[in-house]
């Protein structure tokens, strides 16, 4: 990597973690801050976080587009400038409605932000850096999301709404901080980044996507990762804690507060040995850490044993998710780049945005109930969904060049000796 491209990324990773760190002063606390500091109510402070998901699904479709035409930069810079609009428009709300509008703006801004800053982190990388990259991106935006939430934790008072209003403002501040930042970034020039930088329009659109092979297998794979974790974090699994395994609403935040420190831990104690392997195989290895994840999970709530075991066993489960997360961070995102076509990455991911935004919406439409009252039925579905990942990752190994599955063998023999296999043509 080039001094210029280093700096470049350096500049991208705080302006990433800053806005990080703004999310989490009122991520923890939005369905409180509806339901009870406005006194909209439940209902009205469920509409407001569906409005929030939803924007984000209206946006994605056209935002690779935008982002491949005219360069994530531009992009980033206006969704940085929305997101700010509505979070402060959220402290400011004070009826159901400008809730609701605030947040489908907050949402649409948000949402916008993710695939631009990845294409940012491509431009700003080789495909030998890309690994590390994103891993530190995923270690700092974790980083952040915890700060801000402890802080957050100790400024909010649920009889002040002024309090709050203090939260969606330093939010909005930290977005217009990322703008700002990246307005000081010098892009590196296309000829030094090969095909990661943009030549022209993208051609085919939807159609050349979908007639990628690789690309749609990691996108169905996909959908299964966030479905059966991330979707599952702050509906079913805490759901299922609270009614079949005991657990009280402290202990919920230990758990959560597990899963962030296991990331921070492991990400770079993990990274050394996901970078020498084979990315498929890595994933596959995700689906067998998250399997034992949930039998954990299932010994809390239906295992017969002691509260302090039961308590133990399931914050083990959000431990083990973020191991599994800190082993996905370095091999999906820039796996989803390095099957993007010249000119592509921000429509590539824009669609696994999208992807991952219909999983954490239908996630907890379907987990959320089960969680609660199928005890048995829940545990066994997503332990056969996490199964079901190691079964995707290895298929989709066979349809990936070697350099695409293991960007450690890029100089060597090996790689020389091995002309790009029919599925590169699909990629």
């Amino acid at each position: 990597m080039t001094r210029a491209m280093g700096a470049a990324m350096r500049r991208v990773q705080v302006g990433s973690a800053l806005s990080s760190f703004g999310v989490g002063f009122t991520v923890p606390f939005l369905y409180v801050y509806v339901a009870e500091v406005r006194d909209l109510g439940a209902g009205a402070a469920g509409i407001v976080l569906a409005a929030f998901a939803m924007a984000a699904l209206v946006v994605l479709p056209f935002t690779g587009r935008a982002i491949d035409r005219r360069g994530p930069m531009p992009v980033l810079l206006v969704a940085s400038g929305v997101a700010a609009v509505g979070a402060l428009g959220l402290g400011l709300a004070s009826t159901e409605a400008a809730a609701i509008a605030a947040a489908a703006v907050l949402g649409a801004g948000t949402a916008v932000l993710q695939p631009a800053l990845a294409t940012m982190i491509v431009w700003c990388s080789t495909p030998e850096t890309r690994t590390r990259s994103f891993a530190m991106q995923f270690f700092l935006q974790n980083l952040g999301l915890g700060i801000g939430g402890l802080i957050g934790g100790q400024i909010v008072d649920e009889s002040r709404p002024e309090s709050f209003l203090r939260l969606f403002a330093i939010e909005a501040v930290m977005f217009l901080v990322l703008a700002a930042i990246v307005l000081t970034v010098r892009m590196p020039q296309a000829a030094a980044l090969g095909e990661a930088a943009p030549k022209g329009d993208s051609k085919g659109g939807l159609r050349a996507l979908l007639g990628n092979r690789a690309m749609v297998q990691l996108c169905g794979l996909g959908f299964v990762l966030f479905f059966a974790c991330y979707g599952q974090f702050e509906s079913g699994l805490s759901a299922y804690g609270v009614e079949a395994a005991g657990i009280s609403a402290s202990t919920l935040g230990i758990a959560l507060a597990a899963n962030t420190a296991m990331i921070v831990v492991a990400q770079f104690a993990v990274l050394k040995f996901v970078e020498r392997r084979k990315r498929s195989r890595v994933i596959a290895g995700v689906g067998l850490i998250w399997a034992v994840a949930w039998i954990a999970a299932g010994y809390a709530g239906l295992g017969h044993a002691s509260q302090a075991m039961a308590t133990a066993a399931f914050v083990s489960t959000y431990a083990l998710f973020g191991l599994g997360e800190a082993m996905l961070s370095p091999t999906v995102a820039p796996l989803v780049a390095d099957l993007a076509p010249a000119g592509s990455v921000g429509s590539y991911n824009s669609a696994f945005a999208l992807v991952k935004q219909l999983a954490l919406a239908v996630g907890p439409a379907v987990g959320g109930p089960m969680g609660a009252a199928l005890h048995g039925p829940y545990i066994v579905t997503f332990l056969l969904f996490s199964l079901g990942i190691t079964v995707l990752a290895l298929r989709l190994g066979k349809r990936l060049t070697p350099l695409q599955d293991q960007p450690s063998l890029a100089g060597t023999r090996v790689v020389m000796v091995n002309k790009p296999e029919p599925a590169a043509a699909d990629a």
